[in-house]
């Protein structure tokens, strides 16, 4: 085998491979960037749910454990 043939093709190999990543590294980005967004609404949906809630340290945290039930 000729050595510029092998080394055009070695060129094309890696030519192919970068193709890949570049492919694999726009899709891990769209990932990324989805899971950002879902972290961003979870948290103003937590900020949302803590303000609903009542002042915590005017009511002790009950668990419902520790309450009998009515037939008892």
């Amino acid at each position: 085998m000729d050595p510029s043939h092998r080394l055009e093709q070695r060129l094309t190999e890696l030519e192919i491979k970068a193709c890949f990543v570049d492919d694999i590294v726009d899709q891990l980005n769209q990932v990324i960037t989805r899971q950002q967004d879902q972290i961003d609404r979870l948290q103003r949906e937590l900020v949302q749910l803590r303000q609903q809630q009542p002042d915590s340290e005017a009511a002790p945290f009950r668990s419902l454990r520790d309450e009998l039930p009515p037939h008892y």
